[in-house]
């Protein structure tokens, strides 16, 4: 049996990628779909036709590694796709505002992340794609969203490195790195209306920033950045000292 496993599929970039991946992956037997909230996955199971499994788990909690360790070892699918789309990020310097923001943010996009490949690995094979949903912030640190940037940079240069690791399994790694969209992501982390760095960049398109990505992934490619800005951006901050990125980045 081939599985797809996609994280943070209740909403937003997840939601999207449940939508395509039929297209770009039609030999898919079933989805296993995790966020916190059950209802809404139980909406975007809808929304592809074949089985889908639900996992209402938070990913900042061990017990959810746990959970998909126990699940993948009894069943022993084959995982052809995983989508690593979880994630939170909030706005406000270090040192201000809740802890706990921090410290999710942290839990959820660095050792959700992490530990959910690490888990699914030994299921997947020749042929297996990993996506994990990375951000135009990994460029460059970027004040008043400093935890959220450090940990994009983790999400990419993990990603870089097992793929590198993998590469003899036939097993590919992209990593995707978005600029703004307009999803819950930017209103739950408080962002929008209190940014003008997010008013004023070009918003990326969630449905076009997905099927970018499959293609991506299925040409092995090890980094997807959608739109000509972005991609110049990138190389700009790898051209020009940090401490310049960081002005221009400040959100």
């Amino acid at each position: 049996m081939k599985i797809a496993i996609i994280t943070g599929a209740s909403a937003g970039l997840g939601k999207e990628f449940l939508a395509a991946a039929p297209k770009y992956f039609p030999d898919i037997d079933e989805y296993w779909l995790i966020a916190r909230r059950q209802d809404r996955l139980e909406e975007a199971a809808k929304l592809v036709n074949k089985q889908c499994r639900i996992f209402p788990m938070d990913l900042t909690q061990t017990d959810s590694y746990r959970r998909l360790e126990t699940e993948l070892k009894k069943l022993t699918p084959h995982v052809a796709l995983l989508v690593n789309n979880s994630g939170c990020g909030y706005l406000g310097n270090v040192g201000e505002g809740e802890l706990d923001n921090q410290l999710r943010m942290i839990d959820l996009n660095l050792r959700g992340l992490t530990a959910v490949t690490h888990v699914t690995l030994p299921f997947m094979d020749t042929g297996s794609r990993i996506i994990n949903v990375s951000s135009i912030a990994s460029f460059c640190p970027n004040p008043r969203m400093t935890v959220y940037s450090a940990g994009k940079a983790y999400v990419s240069a993990f990603s870089y490195g097992i793929s590198e690791e993998c590469a003899a399994r036939g097993i590919t790694v992209t990593a995707v790195c978005p600029g703004p969209m307009d999803t819950e992501f930017i209103y739950l982390g408080e962002i929008k209306g209190n940014s003008k760095t997010f008013e004023t960049l070009p918003y990326c398109d969630p449905v076009k920033v997905v099927h970018g990505a499959c293609k991506a992934a299925l040409a092995g490619k090890r980094n997807y950045t959608p739109k000509a800005f972005y991609k110049f951006y990138r190389i700009l901050a790898k051209l020009l000292p940090v401490g310049i990125t960081m002005k221009m980045a400040k959100t």
